[in-house]
């Protein structure tokens, strides 16, 4: 359907979720951006923590575009924002439980002791809330509230809104339309 990539999809779920879609009042976004580095977790436990590293991670893996989710600060984003605002807390706290259990039932391990293959095998079964099972419902919902927030942290960070390209309020002398390549990708024209 379009040629976007996993990341510019995401980018664009990023600055949405930034925009308030993700439940963060413009206030927490801008006290998370000023977080003093490095970043104590005040919410999650220590194992929780490195869970969330590691599947902030795997949802938003550094590539040729940029660093990973977490050279961007995004475990302490979610930390800030779950320790700030957030009404989730309770399904955070159990989809982060939920992967130890079921990497130590599938696997024998915990989540972040697994193999990356494992780890992604797992997330397989949660990744889409719509075609969840009824067994993977609850994990899908959490998953899909943690992908928001890695987004948005990811996005609203240095690193993410120079992968943007954002270049804030500028004023514009003379509006000349959308660029012509634009329109061709997006099959439309002025005429």
């Amino acid at each position: 359907m379009t040629d976007l990539s996993r990341r510019d999809m995401l980018g664009l779920l990023g600055v949405a979720l930034a925009a308030g879609a993700a439940g963060c009042r413009p206030d927490t976004l801008r006290r998370a951006a000023d977080r003093a580095v490095p970043y104590t977790p005040t919410f999650f436990t220590p194992e929780e923590y490195a869970t969330v590293i590691v599947l902030a991670d795997l949802t938003l893996p550094a590539d040729e575009r940029g660093p990973s989710a977490t050279e961007a600060g995004v475990p302490a984003f979610i930390d800030f924002v779950m320790s700030e605002e957030m009404d989730n807390r309770e399904r955070m706290r159990t989809g982060l439980a939920w992967l130890d259990t079921a990497s130590q039932a599938r696997f024998g391990v915990p989540f972040v002791s697994a193999s990356e293959a494992d780890q992604k095998t797992i997330l397989d079964d949660i990744a889409w809330p719509k075609q969840a099972t009824e067994e993977f419902r609850e994990p899908a919902a959490f998953f899909n509230e943690f992908r928001g927030l890695t987004a948005t942290g990811y996005w609203s960070s240095k690193v993410g809104v120079e992968d943007l390209k954002y270049i804030g309020n500028t004023f514009v002398t003379e509006w000349k339309g959308c660029p012509e390549p634009q329109l061709k990708k997006l099959g439309v024209s002025y005429t």
